[in-house]
């Protein structure tokens, strides 16, 4: 993956000279890391520097007087006369024409997987954007009239105007969330582009919007055997335009997305493509079946390896070193090692199904929350006597069914999409138990609800389900898994593409009937009909797995895994990050209750401390 970097000074810089200059942007380039052979290509102008970090031949940085181009990606122009005139003179020549003739509003003529900068430093006036969906990542900071901007929040850092302190609001999100939620970092005042966002800054203010949404339409007219042929089309056409080389391989876990994408890789090519797939020696986690289930219907040639927690052990450092900012997602260890054995294969490209559950309604949580969407639409007069009876039941009547029932009305009175949230465990354990006082003092525990909330509602749809999706198109997908599959393919030294995430799956995905994603509590309703005569059938049915990995059982087993749980989780109450009562607690519920569950708290403690320890210059403010 190609990444960007740079900044623009205001009216008054400090007067670097050229040499300093050139060395500050090659070690801002330097902290993008990236592909093993990628190189830099950098500009200057004379308030202005931008970079490209890239493999040869995907490099686009160019200057034109004052102003200065950085991109990556490969993007293309719907406009018929920008496509013409990008085939004559280059993308790059291209872009630095639209944006004189039409500033901001280019962008929504741009598609596909891009990020760019353009500066012109006579004008003091950037432009950075990032593509439809985030597949590309670009921060950015303010630090008076100085704009830095980078992929990653190591390169924006990396500049001397801006200092890497620790958000402690940012800390709490990221034990709510697993990771930092945009449009925050884990530093103070440094900030991620959400999907589609653009930064414009012009006479010195800095203005965020958004170029593009979801289109989802909640009038579309009924016509299935339309809709399953265009998809079908859709799909063929969007693996097609992912398989880019012939060194190419696929992620195959048995679920329905992946399956889809090996099988389409396989109607392309004319023969079954390689496939790689991660198994685990744990009850309830293990899901190699169904990956051979699928190799096998399509012609696979697939690959295999059982994650131990060895493995487990001698990843974590390296995992949380590549991460810019704390991740806690832990299925980036399966991922990891997966994009290791199709590497050491000699692939350099795969192919990931990430996406299809957040365009086509396959996350559990839509079926679960239609359930207590019912009660809201029951009428006032009896919501409010079954929250009469019901709902202030004492613990000593609430027995059987009317524990059921209580559990119910109290759930389905808090409204979407803060009832996701009752099983959090920062909200079951509460933030006051877990933080020390002198982080407290910096927080708002509403900050990630009230995150979450913009998104449900920055909607044209009413639809309980579109609401959901775009919601996890940010957060589940952007923030989350994006981050862990290409951040994972990039320490495997391998490149990834997402085919289901293409720009014409998701406006097809957005006029879709409502219930055409989720009917009478069936995920992907029409991506599984449509599908039924291509897909096994055991893939059709089985139900949603995931690509978990079983750290709680297996700290519990492993006395490797668990030495490095306790060490870690010391050394982040001695930091004072949490208290060491919390820990104390942690690590005895761990023991006595519930592994796995537990598990996932200290895994995410873990992983934040590995990640400290790697970012030494990192300070904690509070």
């Amino acid at each position: 993956m190609s990444k960007i970097c740079g900044w623009l000074d205001g009216p008054n810089p400090p007067n670097a000279p050229l040499d300093d200059r050139t060395g500050l942007i090659g070690s801002m380039a330097e902290r993008l890391g990236g592909l093993s052979d990628a190189g830099v290509q950098f500009r200057l102008g004379g308030r202005a520097a931008v970079a490209v970090r890239a493999r040869p031949g995907d490099t686009e940085v160019c200057k034109d007087g004052d102003l200065l181009l950085a991109l990556a990606g490969k993007p293309s122009w719907a406009d018929a006369k920008l496509a013409a005139r990008a085939a004559h003179t280059g993308m790059a020549q291209s872009l630095l024409q639209a944006w004189r003739e039409r500033g901001p509003a280019l962008l929504e003529s741009l598609h596909g997987r891009f990020s760019l900068a353009l500066v012109d430093g006579a004008r003091h006036e950037a432009l950075l954007a990032i593509d439809r969906v985030g597949a590309q990542e670009l921060c950015y900071a303010l630090r008076g009239s100085t704009l830095v901007f980078g992929a990653t929040t190591d390169a924006v850092t990396a500049h001397p105007a801006v200092r890497p302190a620790i958000d402690p609001q940012s800390l709490y999100d990221y034990l709510y969330c697993h990771m930092v939620p945009a449009p925050a970092t884990i530093y103070r005042d440094v900030f991620k582009l959400l999907p589609a966002q653009y930064v414009h800054l012009r006479d010195g203010a800095l203005r965020t919007g958004f170029y593009w949404s979801m289109p989802y339409a909640d009038d579309t007219p009924d016509d299935y055997a339309r809709y399953a042929a265009q998809f079908r089309e859709l799909l063929e056409a969007s693996v097609r335009d992912a398989t880019t080389r012939d060194s190419v391989g696929a992620f195959l876990s048995g679920g329905t997305d992946s399956s889809t994408v090996a099988g389409m890789m396989a109607r392309v090519a004319g023969r079954g493509p390689d496939t790689y797939s991660i198994g685990f020696d744990a009850d309830g986690f293990d899901e190699m079946e169904f990956a051979r289930i699928a190799a096998g219907h399509f012609g696979c040639t697939a690959h295999e390896y059982y994650v131990t927690p060895a493995d487990v052990a001698e990843a974590i450092p390296k995992i949380a070193a590549i991460y810019d900012e704390p991740f806690g997602n832990a299925s980036a260890v399966p991922t990891y090692f997966c994009a290791r054995m199709a590497r050491a294969d000699g692939r350099t490209l795969m192919l990931a199904g990430d996406g299809g559950d957040e365009i086509f309604g396959g996350n559990a949580r839509y079926a679960d929350q239609e359930v207590f969407e019912r009660y809201g639409r029951a009428p006032a007069p009896l919501r409010a006597l079954l929250n009469g009876v019901l709902g202030h039941l004492p613990d000593a009547l609430a027995v059987g069914v009317l524990r059921k029932g209580r559990n119910y009305v109290q759930r389905a009175s808090i409204p979407l999409p803060d009832r996701m949230e009752v099983f959090n465990h920062v909200e079951r354990e509460g933030a006051s138990r877990i933080l020390p006082e002198r982080l407290l003092r910096g927080i708002d525990p509403d900050h990630p609800r009230a995150i979450a909330r913009e998104v449900y509602g920055r909607t044209r749809s009413q639809a309980m389900v579109n609401r959901m999706m775009h919601l996890d198109l940010k957060q589940t997908l952007a923030d989350s898994d994006l981050r862990k599959v290409s951040r994972m393919c990039e320490l495997a030294d391998i490149e990834v593409h997402y085919p289901l995430l293409d720009e014409r799956l998701l406006d097809f995905s957005a006029m879709l009937p409502a219930d055409y994603k989720v009917r009478n509590g069936q995920l992907r309703w029409f991506f599984k009909d449509a599908l039924k005569d291509f897909l096994p059938q055991a893939t059709i049915t089985k139900s949603k797995h995931g690509f978990g990995l079983p750290f709680g059982l297996w700290m519990q087993q492993d006395p490797q895994l668990s030495r490095m749980a306790h060490d870690a989780l010391d050394a982040l109450a001695q930091r004072g990050v949490v208290q060491p009562a919390f820990v104390k607690h942690l690590l005895e519920r761990h023991r006595s209750e519930h592994a796995s569950y537990y598990g996932v708290m200290i895994w995410v403690l873990m992983m934040l401390e590995h990640w400290l320890a790697a970012h030494p210059n990192a300070r904690l403010d509070g």
